[in-house]
């Protein structure tokens, strides 16, 4: 498991990764507003071209999407999120496959990607970049980590989604807004929208995009 030399800074607003260690140990995996028995939207869209040879899931804490990509023969997931704690979590859980699997503690922003990937998922880290100057190193790193002709699943809160999660600002995208964001390296193939519902039966609206790398 690779593991930062230092704490890094969380590109999802300015709390460090300590706020998302401490989330996980206060609430447990299945307790959080994101968690989702099936993630059926991420597995659809990541495996919408066909099974792919290899995915990074960006800010995947604990989700079973790195299970259901497994199952569904995917040869190699790499999961990268702040939390030490909730990426030890799927460690363990899949502890008969880690062949297949790759964890990665770092921030997304500066982490020295050294590998491509057929697809990149992003479910509901982008959204808490808030400044233009994240955005771009986000697109960036994505740009690098896709290889031509890969593509990018990324899902954030929809326009009348929430303002906030976890404590921390968000901000709210629209399809076309995605698009512009990605547009010097990618190229909009779909979109949908689609609502989440919370462990506490709160809905958040989410905007989903698949973009093509150019």
């Amino acid at each position: 498991m690779s593991t930062p030399t230092t704490q890094p800074r969380d590109p999802r607003g300015t709390a460090p990764a300590t706020h998302w260690d401490g989330v996980y140990a206060e609430r447990g995996p299945r307790d959080v507003s994101w968690y989702e028995e099936n993630p059926e939207v991420s597995t659809r869209l990541v495996l919408r071209d066909g099974v792919p040879a290899s995915v990074i899931d960006v800010g995947a804490g604990a989700s079973t999407l790195p299970d259901s990509l497994l199952d569904a023969g995917v040869g190699h997931v790499t999961i990268l999120d702040l939390s030490l704690r909730a990426l030890s979590l799927t460690a363990a859980r899949l502890d008969e496959r880690s062949t297949a699997l790759t964890t990665i503690a770092a921030d997304v922003l500066t982490y020295g990607f050294e590998d491509v990937y057929d697809v990149w998922h992003d479910r509901a880290v982008f959204h808490f970049l808030t400044s233009a100057e994240q955005q771009g190193a986000y697109v960036a790193a994505a740009a690098g980590a896709v290889r031509s002709g890969g593509t990018l699943v990324l899902g954030a809160f929809a326009p009348d989604g929430p303002e906030s999660c976890s404590g921390l600002p968000v901000v709210r995208w629209s399809a076309e807004g995605l698009a512009e964001a990605f547009g010097s390296d990618f190229t909009l193939e779909h979109t949908e929208r689609a609502e989440h519902h919370t462990p506490w039966d709160a809905v958040q609206p989410f905007t989903w995009v698949v973009l093509r790398r150019r």
